[in-house]
Order: C-alpha cells, then sequence, then structure tokens
C-alpha cells in the first residue's frame, strides 16, 4: 500500500511540473526565433560543432518536438511565417505565397501602396505592411489581452519575415533597406523612427562592412550580425521584459535562406552560415538574461521551411533527382493545346510554387469557358514527366490522389488567391532557375526535405525533453497561448502541446 502511495505522489509531481503554468503565471517576454530555410536535420548535422551557449544551449536545456511538419503546401517564407505566429494556414490567413494573385492581380505578400517608408525614401522596399494577412498572430492576442499594453516588435532582413509574425496591431516590424544601408519600417506603424533605432542606423552608416550586406557572399555572416544587434537594441530600446506585462520580439534570420539558393545545403558557405548564426543566437541569449532574467522569458524557435538538396549533388550520388522548369511547362502547354484554342497564348498568368494561375480576364474576353480550359490544362500537366500528380483546385475533394497530398492543397488553397491548379513533382525534383544558382536548391515541396522543421521551446517553465511524436508548424501559436493564459488567435487550427 505504501509503495502505491508513493508512485501515485510521484506521479503526481511529475504532471505537476509538466503541467501548464497556473492562472497569472505569465514570463516577462516571449520571443520567437525562425530560421529562414532551416532543415531539421542541420541540429544534428552540426550539434558537434556547435559552441554551448547557442543551438546547442536551447537543445540540452529545452525541450524539441523532433517530428514537427509544415501541413500545407506550398512551403515558402511569407507562409511559413505567418502560419508560425497564426497557428493556422493559407486557407484561413490569406498569406499564399511570397508572391501570388489577388482576384486575378499579382502582388506581393506585404505590398501596400497606402502607406509610406519610415526611415528611408525608398519606396520599393518601404511601402509594406500585414494588410493582406486576414487573421491575429500571438502577438496580437496577447495585445488584445492586456488592453494594448504589451509591445510587440518583429525585426528581421527581409521586410516579410518582421512584418508577418508581429502581427496586424504590432508596435512596430523592421527590415533591412539594403541599399540605403539601414533598417526601416512604414507608417503603417509609426510617423519617424524612435531614437534607439536612428542610433542604430547611425552606427550602420559607419560600418563598412555593411557596404557587403548587398551582395550574396557578402550577405553572411554580417546580415546574422546586424539582425542580432537590432533585436538586442529593440529590447533595450523599447524595454521589453522589464515592465509590467509581458512583451513579444520576433527575430528571423534571413541569410541562411539566401545561401541556401546559391549554394544548396552542403559545402563551406553552409557550413559557415550555422556556425556563425549558432554564435548569433548565443548572443541574443545572452543579452535575453542580462536584459530579462535567465528562467524569465519564453522563447522558441523554429524555421519557416526547409530545403533540397542540389538535383546535381544527387544524381552524383546515384539518387533520383531533377529540375524542373516552370516556364518550359509552360510553352508545352500552350503548344499542345494550340489546335483546339488557336495559336494566340496567354492565358495562363503564372506559375507559381508549383501552382498555375490561370488569367481570368483574358480567358473570358476569348469567350472561352475558365472550367473547361483548368481541366485541358490538367490532363496536359499530368503528362509531365516529372509531374506525379495533378488537379483542380476546385476538384480535390474528390480527386484520385493521396489524402495527405490532397489535404495540405487545401490547407494551403485561398479562395480568389492561390490559383487554379496545383501539381507535385517526383521527390526530389524541383523549380530550378528561378530562385537557385546552378549550385544552389529552393523550396516549396511537400515533402520532408522542405517540411520536416526544428521545434524548440525553451526558458520560462519549459522542461528539459525532446518527443518524437508528430507536430505541426500550427501547433506554435496554440501551445504560446496556452502557457500565457490567453485565447488562441482567431484562426488557429493548431494543438495546444504539452510537454511530455
Amino acid at each position: 500500500m505504501k509503495k502505491i502511495t508513493f508512485l501515485f505522489v510521484l506521479f503526481c509531481s511529475c504532471c505537476q511540473l509538466f503541467a501548464y503554468p497556473g492562472f497569472g503565471e505569465r514570463p516577462k517576454l516571449v520571443v520567437g526565433i525562425v530560421v529562414d530555410q532551416m532543415r531539421w536535420d542541420y541540429l544534428s548535422r552540426y550539434y558537434d560543432q556547435f559552441g554551448e551557449g547557442g543551438f546547442k544551449r536551447l537543445l540540452d536545456e529545452g525541450y524539441s518536438y523532433n517530428n514537427c511538419l509544415i501541413n500545407y503546401v506550398p512551403t515558402v517564407t511569407a507562409i511559413g511565417h505567418t502560419s508560425i505566429y497564426t497557428g493556422t494556414t493559407p486557407a484561413f490567413h490569406g498569406i499564399c505565397g511570397n508572391n501570388f494573385f489577388i482576384d486575378g492581380h499579382k502582388v506581393y505578400c506585404c505590398d501596400d501602396s497606402s502607406v509610406q517608408p519610415v526611415g528611408s525614401d525608398n519606396k520599393k522596399v518601404g511601402q509594406m505592411s500585414p494588410k493582406n494577412l486576414v487573421a491575429t498572430t500571438i502577438g496580437d492576442q496577447l495585445r488584445l489581452h492586456t488592453d494594448f499594453r504589451s509591445k510587440v516588435i518583429g525585426v528581421s532582413y527581409k521586410d516579410r519575415a518582421a512584418i508577418f509574425p508581429a502581427g496586424r496591431s504590432a508596435n512596430a516590424a523592421y527590415w533591412l533597406d539594403t541599399q540605403n544601408r539601414r533598417f526601416i519600417t512604414s507608417t503603417y506603424y509609426m510617423q519617424q523612427l524612435p531614437g534607439w533605432v536612428k542610433e542604430v542606423n547611425r552606427q550602420l552608416e559607419k560600418n563598412e562592412e555593411f557596404k557587403k550586406v548587398g551582395t550574396k557572399v557578402g550577405l553572411y555572416p554580417l546580415c546574422g550580425h546586424l539582425t542580432t544587434d537590432m533585436a538586442i537594441a529593440a529590447l533595450k530600446g523599447e524595454q521589453l521584459g522589464k515592465r509590467d506585462v509581458t512583451d513579444m520580439l520576433c527575430v528571423s534570420y534571413s541569410q541562411t535562406d539566401v545561401i541556401g539558393h546559391e549554394w544548396s545545403t552542403r559545402g563551406e558557405h553552409t557550413d559557415e552560415a550555422y556556425l556563425e548564426l549558432d554564435k548569433d543566437i548565443e548572443r541574443l541569449l545572452e543579452a535575453l538574461d542580462e536584459q530579462v532574467g535567465e528562467g524569465q522569458y519564453l522563447a522558441f524557435l523554429t524555421a519557416d521551411h526547409g530545403a533540397a538538396h542540389n538535383w546535381k549533388f544527387m544524381q552524383d550520388h546515384k539518387f533520383s533527382a531533377g529540375p524542373w522548369n516552370s516556364d518550359q511547362m509552360k510553352e508545352r502547354i500552350y503548344e499542345s493545346l494550340s489546335h483546339d484554342i488557336g495559336d494566340e497564348s496567354g492565358y495562363i498568368s503564372d506559375i507559381l510554387d508549383y501552382r498555375i494561375f490561370m488569367d481570368w480576364d483574358s480567358i473570358q474576353l476569348r469567350g472561352l469557358v475558365l472550367a473547361d480550359l483548368v481541366h485541358q490544362v490538367v490532363n496536359e500537366v499530368r503528362k509531365e514527366e516529372n509531374v506525379i500528380f495533378a488537379a483542380a483546385y476546385e476538384d480535390l475533394a474528390t480527386e484520385a490522389m493521396p489524402p495527405l497530398l490532397r489535404d495540405r492543397a487545401l490547407l494551403g488553397y485561398y479562395p480568389g488567391r492561390s490559383g487554379d491548379i496545383i501539381f507535385f513533382p517526383k521527390p526530389a525534383f524541383y523549380e530550378f532557375g528561378q530562385w537557385s544558382s546552378p549550385v544552389g536548391t529552393t523550396h516549396g515541396e511537400w515533402n520532408p526535405y522542405d517540411a520536416h522543421i526544428p521545434m524548440i521551446f525553451f526558458g520560462w517553465n519549459v522542461p528539459h525533453g525532446a518527443s518524437p511524436r508528430e507536430t505541426h508548424i500550427t501547433d506554435f501559436a496554440p501551445t504560446i497561448c496556452a502557457m500565457l493564459h490567453i485565447q488562441q488567435p482567431n484562426a488557429s487550427i493548431g494543438e495546444a502541446l504539452v510537454f511530455e
């Protein structure tokens, strides 16, 4: 009987250890860290080379879910960052790619002509906002819960990687204008830069090394250093984590994505990028320890997507792999259908991220029936040597394809924005030439190389441990919100995880 009682008490103690904190208990600061194009297996690939205070500290002291998958397609930057912080997918948050179409017109995800750049006169990089985002984020919910007293700041090299994580009600999002050598924002957030940002920019203008940041070679490791500098400056300049409410800092490292597109997943450039990033994360954690207090902040680290190995590298090692080109496929479709609809082309607006966007206006002017033409194009795509499945979005529910692919396609589909047709290439075959060099790579597909990402929680009320259970990119937001005892984002479909 005593043994049973002891085991029961021990069980209850363990449950208490790993339970969510009580109501009223919250960390001083939440920190989200996203590494652009980081495959999950990089954690083990570089583990022995990491220092003690960066990635290794997160793994050795935090909790890692080792089978976190992206549960939609396409797997690209703007969608990934948005899905992490909203707990949902393009079907509900509306960000369908880095570029997509809104009612037949191509847009860049953050473009907003109604705002002006702040900190720069460069409209091309400064007229940005989250206006196309239709769901709330962790930060939005935190702001709502505290009657907008919490501060939420986004920082990145890329505009979309700073803007979407921070959300629609954020105090600020800052990104780099490499042409003018400074961090900027837009009038969506403010009319002029705070003094601490102006000081950061004054230091950047004096830094001759910063001139390299606009080049691919110069982008690493300097871009990571600058992002870390800016994140630490925001931490101190806004006094994040030092007030009577929980604040949030969203940090995204983008140099890893540019390097991957240029040099792929192997080689000295990629190795150096991650070992330098490890030092930056160590520096960021040290600043958080000093500014907020060790154990007083809740952090998580993940990626917006992974990356395929370079197709030539795979072929050289006798794997099935190869390049694929959307422009060439488009020409083959035009040629094949020319006898049915005439020699005219132009009824396909674009092919983006393995999706075909039909030109609705052109099709209507020619007196063609959109649905009929879509099915003709689908049939042509299915003839492509390296395509396994293709379907019209409207037919997905009844299409003969594996449920996993169908479900991920549906979760990635937002009407009026996601195009008309989706297709799936063979594993290790990917778009070549548009976003990658001959020795580089890209991403966007459902496969584990693109969809398997890190999921690490660290700090406040997080035990050390790991789990092999399947989790999803949409689980970050509900988990963080459950720990904060605030409502989940308003379109969240993820699961609030318990550290097992």
